[in-house]
């Protein structure tokens, strides 16, 4: 028996966000029921339904940033029980059996992870489809514990923009002693800002936009650098660690990583729609590496959840009513947003 669910898809690559109904299914043993209450609106969701990346599965339902409070579960459920706070972020299933699921590294499942929409079910027939929408239904293993103390609008984009940021920061042990840039001050910027200065870095944000400083201040960032300045880059040469790039516009990574120290690493988190254009010398002048991360497994997606309850982290956002997406896609494509549009479901 499947459970009626309403959400906004698009139909297609050209169409704009509209209703549309369709049926989750009625949870399975190990499977848990909620009630969406909010979900956040990341740059890849206008990517995935706009065919950017790659060829989309439509009618298609996005949003992987889902925050709601559970109404049923599965008869073999151990982890969670009718009324917890629980999230969903990037994914709902992958194969548990190889070397990268067995390490807690669910992201890169040897076998395919199945993503929250845009993807198939690990039967690999079964569509997925997001969190623009009243209800969802993951298995236990891939829902997550929210603590009751934070704004649950807020805590929605931390299930990607959060540990989008979160985890290359502990992949390469950022902390006390290092100099790290930000490029780029949006939905993933904010957060790599504050986790980067939580984690007791220096910061520098890096940013096109002269008008960002006082934001970027206001966050922790402890250095603005104009990237449009020449002089203010010459100044910053060859000084920082790494640089979390968050910019999912086309840009020229060279001269950012002409920004690096001897074995610096720029890390790419945005993903530009083109491919990266380098010079080989802006790697071998100063053996630099220019790496990437995808989001984080579910253990430390926990973590990272469990770290800002503690901390009192969360993301900055805009809430909106659903019927507003199309227009918040050309606010976010225009920078207009700060620094998270997140919807509020009651609203569908």
């Amino acid at each position: 028996m499947a459970t009626a669910t309403k959400a906004y898809a698009a139909q297609d690559n050209k169409s704009a966000m509209a209703p549309w109904n369709f049926e989750r299914r009625e949870p399975n043993n190990h499977d848990v029921q909620f009630d969406i209450l909010f979900c956040g609106v990341c740059h890849s969701d206008l990517h995935q339904i706009r065919d950017e990346w790659f060829t989309g599965i439509f009618p298609m339902v996005p949003g992987h940033e889902i925050v709601g409070r559970v109404t049923k579960v599965g008869s073999h459920v151990k982890k969670y029980k009718e009324g917890d706070l629980v999230g969903v972020g990037c994914l709902v299933d992958s194969c548990r059996i190889c070397d990268n699921c067995n390490d807690g590294l669910e992201q890169y499942c040897s076998n395919g992870s199945s993503g929250t929409y845009n993807s198939r079910e690990q039967d690999k027939k079964t569509p997925t489809y997001g969190g623009y929408s009243n209800i969802m239904v993951a298995h236990e293993d891939f829902v997550l514990k929210i603590s009751e103390k934070l704004d649950l609008a807020a805590v929605a984009p931390l299930l990607c923009a959060g540990i989008t940021t979160y985890s290359p920061l502990k992949h390469w042990k950022i902390g006390k002693g290092h100099k790290v840039a930000v490029l780029g001050l949006g939905g993933l910027g904010h957060m790599a800002v504050k986790f980067a200065v939580a984690f007791g870095a220096d910061v520098t944000m890096l940013s096109t936009s002269p008008s960002k400083k006082q934001d970027a201040e206001r966050l922790g960032a402890h250095h603005f650098v104009l990237t449009s300045d020449q002089e203010q880059l010459n100044a910053v040469k060859s000084s920082f660690d790494f640089i979390i790039d968050t910019v999912s516009a086309k840009h020229d990574y060279n001269v950012y990583l002409n920004l690096l120290k001897t074995n610096g690493v720029q890390i790419c988190v945005g993903v530009p729609p083109t491919p990266i254009e380098m010079y080989g010398f802006s790697l071998l002048g100063n053996r630099r590496s220019i790496a990437g991360s995808a989001i984080g497994g579910l253990p430390e997606t926990q973590e990272m959840l469990d770290y800002c309850a503690e901390h009192n982290i969360v993301s900055d956002i805009e809430l909106i009513n659903i019927k507003d997406i199309n227009e918040a896609y050309e606010r976010m494509l225009k920078g207009d947003v700060r620094y998270r549009f997140v919807i509020d479901m009651a609203t569908l």
